[in-house]
């Protein structure tokens, strides 16, 4: 006969050291965030790791490194971002932002996509490591 010994299901690991994020860190999140859209590719190079990221609807794709930028230099332009339904959710040293876009610029229709952009807090300085669009039709 064959016994069977059964083990305890272990419970899903949920994130250890999660921290709120004061409204003045979750500000200047949202401000980088915003600025990623509006401030063309320098700016938003300035606040991305240089080894991130991020996850287009195709074509692109997924870009990384210095791909972001040789795509971000011909895409930019939005005149205007909204993020509605914004949720930040943090874990020590590191922050997730999510949030529906509708992005405007001149001669093209609003572009609405569910985002996703996780920065690293890397010696007190906020860096994006991730973006990631979904488009919505």
């Amino acid at each position: 006969m064959t016994a069977f010994t059964r083990t305890a299901r272990k419970p899903a690991r949920v994130a250890r050291g999660s921290s709120t994020l004061s409204p003045r860190e979750q500000g200047v999140l949202w401000d980088m965030e915003e600025h990623f859209w509006t401030s063309g590719a320098e700016s938003a190079r300035a606040t991305t790791a240089p080894n991130a990221v991020t996850v287009f609807p195709y074509p692109p794709g997924i870009l990384h490194g210095d791909q972001i930028w040789s795509h971000l230099r011909q895409r930019t332009g939005w005149r205007s971002v909204v993020m509605a339904e914004r949720r930040v959710t943090p874990c020590r040293d590191i922050a997730i932002l999510t949030y529906r876009a509708s992005a405007e610029k001149p001669d093209v229709p609003i572009y609405r996509a569910l985002c996703a952009s996780t920065y690293l807090n890397d010696d007190d300085r906020w860096l994006r490591i991730s973006h990631q669009q979904t488009a919505v039709a």
